[in-house]
């Protein structure tokens, strides 16, 4: 450890190049320093304030927050930044539709997951070119898990951040009910395209940075084709992640009412439809199938989520969904 307590810089990483890895339910944060700091992500909205010290303690500044995508674990902080001066950057498709408050921006009322409102000054596509700190950075369309999921290049030294497209240990999940039967494809064919650039260090938005870029990039696209073998498959894998989430930042829900909310949700709605099944049953064998891997527990009186994640504060919650957003300011 430095003397401030934080963990010594990766030796992997240019020194330009500072990597801050958090649990859930935030995302990872890549800050890069240099005459126009950047940062990649901003968390989760009940930690924003903790993205704001870090990121300007580290580089003064912050010029410019890129979000590979537009969940709620990588936008949360995007609003507190540009209150001290961020701009944003996004994916062409989901900023258009954060900046005409798209009821359905962010997935945010779909999955119930609050995002403090923000707008995006700066709409990206592929291949375009970014100044990021001192490097010069490609933005990689890479959709699939959401439609407007990118991923940053740095040829010179070989840096991929990707966001939620894969981990270490994971990819990300696919939303057939709203992208489609042909997501899982989708979300293939970007993990090929991100083998075909041979990167030398992965950097990820959830978990550590893998020790062997090649050997990562190898498993994911085995997880990745199983999106599109099993679409069952995948529905289940959304709906556990989703779930836990919820139970992360809430701080769990009463048991009694669990399954009550479960089914209130569209997102559970849409996936007893692609199972085939009612929302009860499918919410009830989602409790009992979670509780029995171990990947969810009960706890006084209330059902927790059993992985690793940072308490989120009672009452830090925004409430509202961006269709009672304010209009997005006009740019400059």
């Amino acid at each position: 450890m430095s003397p401030n307590g934080a963990p010594p810089p990766d030796p992997r990483l240019p020194t330009d190049v500072v990597w801050q890895q958090r649990p859930f339910p935030d995302a990872n944060l890549m800050l890069l320093l240099g005459r126009e700091p950047a940062l990649v992500d901003s968390g989760f909205v009940a930690h924003a304030q903790d993205t704001v010290a870090w990121a300007t303690g580290q580089a003064g500044r912050v010029d410019l927050v890129v979000n590979t995508h537009w969940h709620s674990d990588h936008v949360g902080g995007n609003g507190a930044l540009q209150a001290v001066g961020a701009r944003i950057a996004a994916g062409a498709p989901e900023a258009d539709a954060v900046n005409r408050r798209d009821p359905g921006c962010c997935l945010s009322e779909y999955l119930d997951q609050p995002v403090a409102p923000y707008t995006v000054e700066e709409s990206l596509s592929d291949g375009q070119v970014l100044r990021l700190g001192d490097r010069d950075w490609q933005v990689v369309a890479t959709p699939g898990h959401t439609p407007g999921h990118l991923c940053l290049w740095e040829p010179e030294a070989r840096l991929l951040a990707v966001g939620d497209a894969l981990s270490l240990t994971d990819v990300g999940w696919v939303n057939l009910a709203l992208d489609g039967p042909e997501a899982g494809i989708t979300a293939h064919n970007s993990v090929l395209r991100l083998v075909d650039l041979a990167p030398r260090v992965i950097l990820p938005a959830h978990g550590p940075i893998p020790p062997d870029a090649s050997a990562t990039l190898a498993a994911a696209q085995r997880r990745a084709q199983r999106l599109v073998d099993d679409p069952d498959g995948a529905v289940w894998y959304g709906a556990r992640r989703i779930f836990g989430y919820a139970l992360m930042i809430r701080g769990g829900i009463p048991e009694a009412e669990v399954e009550a909310y479960l089914v209130a949700r569209q997102w559970l709605v849409d996936g007893a439809r692609l199972l085939r099944r009612t929302p009860e049953d499918l919410a009830g064998e989602l409790l009992t199938s979670m509780l029995d891997a171990g990947a969810i527990v009960r706890r006084d009186g209330r059902v927790h989520a059993a992985a690793e994640h940072r308490p989120v504060a009672p009452g830090s919650l925004p409430t509202g969904f961006p269709r009672s957003w304010p209009p997005a300011a006009e740019p400059d």
